[in-house]
């Protein structure tokens, strides 16, 4: 299908206007349309807040204390403060704890809550509610004798397996608090990250199996264990290998993830109060030592609840799958699932070919969610997966990673299904969300984010610091929301944290992406602001370069770099990855050259083209755009970027001068 950005693509039907779980939400207050709704949450955000608890039971204390401590005004850490979030502080006197709203006692413990499958086909699994709930109470005991308790840190080097989830969820129960990390991270890049927080214990894998090769991890385990004073234990699991040995660190034990469960326990929960640290995220670590981001029980409990129901119109009897690794935040939202009494779809392995379409035919997959390079890949390579499997049951698609241009969206609704909603979403880390995504209520357009996020009051700033409508502007947040980190793990007086967002717009979040508000509340998001291109006085995002550029049937993947600084235009270099057979002739520079011009601007044509074998991506798999600059404006590659958060740091010497 030829597409063109804001094609109109899909329109909810009657039916689905009344039944989206969204669309109840609304009724139930008297609104007519979403974007009242949206209105009211951005305005009277105590008041929306505080039906999100009612209206999905949280299991608490709610007390009788306001929604919020704190205005707006003060956002801004000054020196010396303590407050859990600039300014604000959320349900003071609430008391909660995650895992008990994901197992929720009372629920059907004979409902379906996790199915995992892995590429070898080995060890696939399913656990019911009441499975699940077993097991997090055997790990919770066994963990409760190691002496974690509240408050201490359980670091995790695992891959995406049902023992990460029954691991966190035991974590979170005892009001201690998780991070992990995937196993494809090397050691230098996990020690960056677990001895920032002084983890109690460590859980590791032997290895892993990935796009056909077994990978030994116990090396590198015992690198992290060494970097651990902290340490009093070890538990391994066992993935490659049964009869793998668990390392034991200096003063402590070693134990198998079986010797840790205690059957028979029964489950308890700490209830801690709603700031109460859960997690511990991190940002890339491509250029600096990772910020671990501290996200609290309650305000994730609401946000998840919020997001996945009311926009991914989530709930029981859904099952709901998204491609990640425990070292990106769409794991934790994969896990949110749970609050909502969906199932999940766990899935460890190379997302090779139709790998990921197969699983969601094979799982009866309602909620399909992946990055937008996999749906790209698909398009490229011809696959129709709608013909070949039974994708009946999908009814939403979801995209986040980076944008997904028109003709993803297109692809979608010729190749899978036409009765799907494409949810385009954006957010981030930082929020462990996403603020710009779907709603099943609005119509879709080919390119086009339908909606803000309820509760998200996002606005796109210009120059001058000002709200603008349909042109590009900074991505910010004007209100609070819940899921803003409480803190930074170690950020004494909170001043990386003010540093990080509230540095450039005082009192005003800013996320570091660019977008396009439309006048119907729509938008476009066009890459991050940090690698903005500059061509005569004009801002552009990298994204329309890499729509126009990967069409080519002979370009497998693109980076595009602006070298100008200070004021003064530099050049505009065009990196290309060639497909398999491909070859960059002058013919081809000439047509990609012609179609950015024609397709762009004048100012999109790029100066240089070059080959590279590669282009360089972090392990979450998102171009590395602002280290390539910095290593072309003459940084060495070693300062430019930490080789060890990415998935193919190899590629970075292909960009030095000269090279």
């Amino acid at each position: 299908m030829s597409v063109a950005e804001g094609d109109l693509l899909w329109e909810p039907s009657e039916d689905l206007r009344r039944s989206a779980r969204v669309a109840r939400f609304m009724a139930e207050r008297g609104l007519g349309s979403y974007d009242e709704l949206w209105r009211w949450s951005v305005t009277d955000i105590d008041g929306f807040w505080d039906a999100i608890w009612s209206r999905f039971e949280v299991l608490g204390e709610r007390g009788d204390g306001p929604v919020r401590e704190g205005a707006p005004d003060d956002w801004g850490v000054p020196p010396g403060s303590t407050a859990a979030m600039p300014g604000v502080r959320w349900f003071p006197g609430a008391t909660l704890n995650y895992a008990r709203n994901a197992l929720r006692p009372g629920r059907d413990p004979g409902a379906t809550a996790v199915v995992f499958r892995s590429e070898t086909g080995d060890a696939a699994r399913t656990l019911t509610f009441g499975e699940l709930a077993d097991e997090v109470a055997e790990v919770r005991a066994g963990l409760e004798e190691l002496g974690v308790t509240r408050g201490d840190r359980v670091a995790a080097y695992v891959p995406n397996i049902p023992e990460a989830l029954v691991l966190f969820l035991a974590t979170a129960s005892l009001g201690a608090i998780w991070s992990s990390c995937s196993p494809d991270f090397g050691a230098p890049s996990v020690i960056d990250r677990f001895t920032q927080i002084e983890p109690k214990v460590l859980v590791a894998v032997d290895g892993y199996p990935y796009n056909g090769k077994r990978y030994d991890r116990l090396g590198v385990v015992r690198d992290i264990q060494a970097a651990l004073p902290t340490l009093r234990a070890t538990v391994l699991i066992p993935y490659l290998d049964a009869g793998a040995e668990p390392p034991v660190p200096q003063g402590g034990r070693g134990l198998r993830y079986d010797d840790l469960r205690r059957p028979g326990k029964a489950l308890e929960f700490e209830e801690v109060p709603f700031d109460h640290p859960l997690w511990i995220l991190y940002s890339s670590g491509t250029t600096g030592l990772p910020k671990p981001i501290v996200h609290g029980h309650g305000g994730i409990v609401l946000e998840h609840l919020k997001s996945l129901s009311l926009h991914q119109d989530l709930g029981a009897g859904d099952v709901f799958f998204w491609f990640t690794t425990t070292g990106w935040m769409m794991w934790n939202y994969l896990v949110g699932g749970l609050l909502v009494g969906a199932t999940i779809v766990m899935y460890d392995g190379a997302p090779n070919g139709d790998a990921l379409w197969r699983l969601a035919a094979e799982a009866g997959v309602t909620y399909f969610g992946v990055g937008a390079p996999y749906i790209l890949a698909s398009m490229k390579a011809g696959l129709d997966p709608g013909k070949e499997y039974d994708l009946s049951r999908v009814r939403g698609i979801g995209s986040t990673g980076s944008p997904l241009p028109p003709e993803g969206f297109a692809w979608v609704y010729d190749h899978v299904g036409r009765d799907l909603l494409v949810g385009s979403m954006s957010g981030g880390t930082d929020m462990a969300t996403a603020f710009v995504g779907p709603c099943p209520l609005l119509p879709l357009r080919a390119g086009v984010i339908q909606c803000r996020g309820l509760g998200a009051k996002v606005e796109a700033y210009g120059d001058a610091g000002e709200p603008v409508v349909d042109e590009v502007g900074e991505l910010v947040l004007t209100e609070p929301m819940p899921s803003m980190p409480i803190y930074f793990w170690n950020d004494e007086g909170g001043h990386r944290y003010h540093e990080s967002y509230f540095g450039m717009y005082p009192g005003v979040w800013r996320h570091g992406d660019w977008i396009k508000l439309l006048p119907d509340g729509g938008n476009v998001i066009y890459g991050r602001s940090d690698s903005t291109l500059n061509r005569g006085g004009v801002r552009m995002g990298t994204s329309d370069f890499y729509r126009v550029v990967e069409a080519f049937d002979e370009i497998a993947d693109s980076l595009v770099v602006d070298t100008g600084q200070l004021g003064q235009e530099g050049r505009l270099l065009l990196y290309v990855q060639l497909a398999d057979g491909g070859e960059l002739s002058e013919e081809v520079v000439g047509r990609i050259r012609a179609a950015l011009r024609s397709t762009l601007s004048p100012r999109h044509v790029p100066d240089e083209v070059h080959a590279v074998p590669g282009i360089p991506r972090t392990l979450s798999g998102k171009k590395v755009e602002v280290p390539v600059r910095k290593i072309l404006l003459g940084t060495p590659v070693e300062k430019a970027a930490n080789p060890d958060a990415m998935a193919n740091p190899e590629v970075l010497a292909y960009f030095t001068p000269g090279s």
